[in-house]
């Protein structure tokens, strides 16, 4: 009998614990979950690919540069038969990043897209940054920029340096030709 009661106990623990550690969906597990799907168009990729010239970079572009490890992205195409289903997939994207934790850094139009950047962490320290993006014309597309000692100011500082720098985009044509 005692040995059934502890087997309660612990059961009950357990499922406390489960259901306490569950904050619904998030990106990374959107991202497992549709990295193979339809429409969709998965590329991990370290920074490096970039191949950025550090030659005449400041000390706080290449410390900003530095902070950076990899870059996930996952995009999905809108097409005229799926419109229903880009509707459905981009108010889920726009559900997890409404969440609490993701702080505001920037929100922006390019190109006639929506671009808005996020991150998970506090003023001295971001865990991740979200860059996501959307058009009507085109889909979405959103970026997981990982790395170690990032903060909100050199993710700042970085994407400055990618729009003046010449940054080699080669690496990104899936992405670019997906998306056309």
């Amino acid at each position: 009998m005692q040995r059934t009661i502890k087997s309660v106990i612990v059961a009950i623990f357990a499922a406390f614990f489960l259901v306490g550690c569950n904050d619904g969906l998030t990106l990374q597990r959107y991202f497992v979950d549709h990295q193979e799907s339809t429409n969709f168009i998965s590329q991990d990729f370290p920074i490096s690919m970039l191949k950025i010239d550090e030659a005449n970079l400041t000390g706080q572009q290449k410390e900003a540069l530095k902070s950076v490890k990899r870059l996930n992205f996952l995009g999905y195409k809108i097409d005229e038969a799926h419109v229903d289903a880009y509707s459905a997939e981009l108010s889920k994207v726009k559900a997890i990043l409404s969440k609490a934790k993701y702080n505001e850094l920037a929100d922006f139009s390019y190109q006639g897209a929506k671009v808005s950047m996020k991150y998970i962490g506090d003023d001295d320290k971001a865990d991740e940054v979200v860059l996501f993006g959307s058009s009507k014309d085109m889909g979405f597309g959103v970026v997981r920029i990982l790395g170690d000692e990032m903060t909100p100011d050199k993710i700042i500082t970085l994407a400055g340096l990618m729009e003046k720098n010449n940054v080699d985009t080669s690496q990104l044509g899936d992405i670019i030709n997906f998306f056309k």
